[in-house]
């Protein structure tokens, strides 16, 4: 139940919630936290903020005040590799990346948790690479006071899944490269895959164990395989010959070694001719030749998954298309752009 009263009649009251203060293009926050006690000179300030009246709050046993309705909402939508403080802000408690690792959002439950009356949850996109302390999802109850009833409603949705919003740590992967081409094996020209995948592969924790340069010929990237895979390497990169053209034999070459599923075909652009075979639970990543032109392709939406121990196969492959065009902008700003991100 909510009491109004007038600021001067507040003078000695406790602030029942965070009143927030909006400056245009300056400041928007909590100028007076909940608990705050009014006093004289604080009157002024709260009239040029647009309240003219306070309101007092006598909860009956079937209500709650959106603070601890956030706490309620933000512990059972906090997965794994997730922390929040539980220090409400205007009524809203913000998720944090307790590691780096890749970040997952159960949209399925996220959508559920929301259609629920009077709470809501907003997140960044899934599948994204996220670092220790990146903001992920913040939550909130919507009105100041509500039922107690919607509130367990959608924590219980949120607990039944697990948590809606969780970090996935990826593993360091021992990687080798293996770059195909005879134009490159035989020095005609020089090689720009190995430096680009050697720098994406590091960027997300993992190491390169080895790179072999091989001819466009089937038996040799199919021994250059073998060799990696004795080296103990637990993640293959392939670069070359993923096209159309009758000397582009690096599937023949993996199916050879032994991959007893492959995937050849993805609906991103740059990356259609992207590979995706196993060989045990050895990923292959095949990257078509666009990888040497853009700074960003299918690769890097498929790797980070990869590490973080998902399996991709036609249909994870398939479902990339619904935001899987990029935009070729002048300056790239991914993973500032809608690249990647479907529903």
């Amino acid at each position: 139940m909510l009491k109004k009263i007038s600021v001067e009649d507040a003078v000695g009251t406790e602030v029942s919630h965070d009143l927030t203060e909006i400056r245009a293009g300056e400041f928007k926050g909590p100028a007076f936290r909940k608990g705050h006690t009014v006093c004289e000179s604080d009157i002024c300030r709260m009239q040029k903020m647009g309240k003219n009246h306070l309101y007092l709050i006598d909860l009956e046993d079937d209500e709650i005040h959106e603070n601890q309705a956030a706490s309620i909402l933000a512990k059972a939508l906090a997965g794994e590799g997730v922390v929040w403080k539980d220090d409400p802000s205007e009524g809203k408690i913000t998720l944090h990346a307790a590691r780096d690792g890749l970040l997952e959002i159960n949209t399925a439950a996220l959508a559920e948790f929301n259609m629920v009356d009077e709470v809501m949850c907003a997140t960044r996109h899934g599948y994204t690479a996220v670092k220790k302390g990146e903001r992920l999802a913040a939550t909130r109850a919507i009105p100041l006071v509500m039922k107690r009833a919607p509130v367990e409603t959608a924590a219980a949705i949120a607990a039944e899944a697990g948590g809606v919003v969780s970090v996935r740590r990826m593993r360091k992967a021992r990687t080798g490269l293996l770059i195909t081409g005879t134009e490159v094996y035989n020095g005609l020209i020089q090689d720009r895959f190995a430096p680009i995948l050697t720098e994406k592969t590091i960027a997300l924790g993992s190491n390169v164990a080895g790179v072999q340069f091989v001819p466009d010929d089937e038996d040799a990237i199919h021994r250059a395989i073998d060799k990696h895979l004795e080296n103990g390497c637990d993640l293959l990169l392939l670069s070359g010959g993923m096209s159309v053209d009758p000397d582009d034999v690096t599937r023949k070459g993996i199916r050879n070694a032994g991959a007893d599923e492959m995937y050849y075909g993805s609906a991103v652009l740059p990356g259609a001719m992207f590979l995706v075979a196993y060989i045990g639970n050895v990923p292959l990543l095949g990257v078509p030749a666009c990888g040497m032109y853009h700074r960003i392709t299918v690769l890097d939406l498929v790797l980070p998954r990869i590490l973080a121990g998902e399996y991709i196969g036609k249909k994870e492959l398939a479902v990339l298309g619904h935001g899987g065009l990029c935009l070729d902008c002048k300056k790239c700003t991914y993973p500032h752009c809608p690249f990647g991100k479907g529903v």
